[in-house]
């Protein structure tokens, strides 16, 4: 076992890392001592409310002075307004910083968050994955970070080369016949997909007829939602005891009404259906689409592709398999490649070859096939297209497929390290790229799912997925990835452990309390959810005792 800095410890009886070990009997106790700390408490206060590098940063409008800015900005020259009388009349009343003011508030704010790089970012059905920075590097190469789109197209071949490169990887890697590059996430990509299957459906001339979605109860919460958005009814497939969908269940709901099912697969229980052939030629033999939800595609990359198991549609989430970022720096980007049966309804814009050479057919007008509309004004965001194509390049076939291997293996690894503790739903069986626990080794324990995940944070870990899927009371889905070492699999393990022993010898403070050394306590999440403040008003002010 590992303590905090890495080094071996002797284990205690029941198997968890001592964080004392190797230390005098005075320093271990003052360790322990510090480790159950609640800010303030026992430590010396300080004028500021900093605590070293632990600093306090208030609001931009707490800070902010409507008199400063730190650029120079010319007056305005003398202009008649356009705004038929609707233009501002007061002050636009934003605070100002100066520019190593600003530096340092935006610096400081950063460092109260989590991100990939601070740490192993366990979020279940997320792939919060290494986000590599040559990848970073090629997104910034002129001619990828500088296009703009409405250039003329004889200008930026070597972006549409780019473009069709990616998409030739993503249809090799899956065995499907197009991509459609557009659709800018995950849900998006959802929306795009079920958009070309219900435009399949009326090409057929079924479409009043083929009405229903069967959405398996795992399934993302996003799936029902797409399709009841555009029109369809979601009819669940029942969950069963072992986690996985059975093609009996899907078989007593197929009808002439059905137009598609909604799998995920890997499933949102860390598991791979086994039935999803039968299932898929079940469907087809309906006459209904198969649409896969590939957030989960980062484990089986190199090792299943979906075209083979009777996947009609699927969308990729770059950022969950491919390392481009989980958001922050503009739209994402959700790929979403289909099969010969939906590949003529593929949404404009795309890459095609005409003459020799790549073009962009941007107007339904202009496609030889029967795309069933525009999804978005442009393509895309480039700088994911380059990151993405930049992770394939450098790993290879090989490469890709070995971070699928690891990052099952190391899932399995954790729940392997924690199944003495932990309690498993579908029992104890091996997993795929995430592990899932339940909530039934915390009975009687006065500890909740929240709570542990609250006393996570104390220990400097993002918490793990809570709560879903919704199939699994008190769920905690755990999805390491491949980015993350042995090592650090080794002391995350050893501080779950550490709290799970905790949480079964009673001592309920140590959570209910939690966070305790976050920069704020715990919140009232429901009413913040249910009634949030979204403006920031000046606090009153106090009144000073008369002299």
């Amino acid at each position: 076992m590992l303590n905090r800095q890495g080094r071996p410890t002797a284990p205690q009886a029941h198997g968890v890392a001592d964080p004392a070990a190797g230390m005098g009997d005075e320093a271990a106790r003052l360790q322990g001592d510090a480790s159950r700390a609640t800010p303030g408490a026992g430590s010396h206060p300080t004028f500021t409310g900093n605590k070293a590098l632990a600093q306090i940063e208030p609001l931009l409008f707490e800070i902010g002075r409507y008199d400063v800015t730190g650029v120079d900005l010319d007056e305005p020259e003398d202009f008649k307004p356009r705004l038929g009388g609707l233009e501002r009349k007061d002050e636009i009343g934003l605070p100002g910083l100066s520019e190593p003011e600003a530096m340092r508030h935006y610096v400081r704010l950063s460092q109260m968050n989590y991100g990939i790089d601070t740490g192993l970012f366990p979020l279940g059905s997320c792939t919060m994955k290494h986000n590599a920075r040559l990848n970073e590097r090629m997104a910034r190469l002129p001619g990828f970070s500088d296009v703009h789109p409405l250039q003329p197209v004889s200008t930026v071949k070597g972006a549409l080369e780019l473009m069709n490169e990616l998409g030739r990887y993503l249809v090799t890697l899956t065995n499907m016949t197009t991509v459609a590059l557009s659709p800018k996430a995950g849900a998006h990509g959802e929306l795009c997909g079920m958009m070309a299957i219900k435009a399949a459906i009326e090409a057929r001339g079924e479409g009043k007829t083929r009405n229903v979605v069967l959405v398996p109860d795992s399934a993302h919460g996003t799936n029902p939602a797409t399709a009841a958005l555009i029109g369809f009814v979601v009819r669940p497939v029942p969950a069963r005891e072992d986690g996985w969908v059975h093609v009996e269940d899907v078989k007593k709901l197929l009808g002439p009404d059905v137009a598609a099912i909604m799998l995920t697969n890997p499933n949102t229980c860390g598991l791979f259906e086994n039935q999803v052939a039968e299932i898929a030629k079940a469907i087809h033999d309906a006459g209904a689409y198969f649409y896969c939800d590939g957030a989960n595609f980062n484990a089986i990359v190199g090792k299943a592709k979906p075209g083979d198991l009777g996947v009609d549609a699927m969308h990729i989430n770059l950022h969950k398999t491919f390392s481009t970022p989980h958001g922050g720096g503009g739209p994402g980007s959700g790929p979403v490649v289909l099969s010969a049966r939906l590949a003529p309804f593929a949404p404009v814009p795309f890459v095609t070859m005409k003459d020799g050479e790549l073009t962009l057919v941007e107007n339904a007008a202009d496609a030889d096939e029967s795309p069933f509309g525009r999804m978005t004004a442009f393509h895309g965001q480039m700088g994911m297209y380059v990151r993405a194509l930049s992770y394939m390049l450098s790993h290879g076939s090989d490469g890709m497929k070995q971070a699928s291997e690891d990052a099952v293996l190391n899932a399995n690894y954790i729940r392997a390290s924690l199944s003495d503790l932990f309690s498993q739903p579908f029992g104890d069986k091996p997993c795929m790229h995430e592990v899932l626990f339940d909530d039934t080794w915390l009975k009687d324990t006065g500890v909740t799912t929240l709570d542990f995940a609250k006393a996570m944070i104390d220990e400097g870990y993002h918490p793990m997925t809570m709560y879903f899927p919704l199939v699994v009371h008190g769920a905690m889905l755990i999805e390491p990835t491949e980015s993350e070492s042995k090592t650090s699999l080794d002391l995350f393990i050893a501080t779950l452990r550490d709290l799970a022993m905790s949480a079964k010898k009673g001592d309920t403070a140590r959570f209910t309390g939690a966070p305790y050394h976050a920069p704020r306590r715990r919140l009232d999440e429901t009413r913040a959810a249910r009634n949030p403040i979204l403006k920031w008003t000046p606090p009153a002010p106090i009144a000073e005792a008369a002299e």
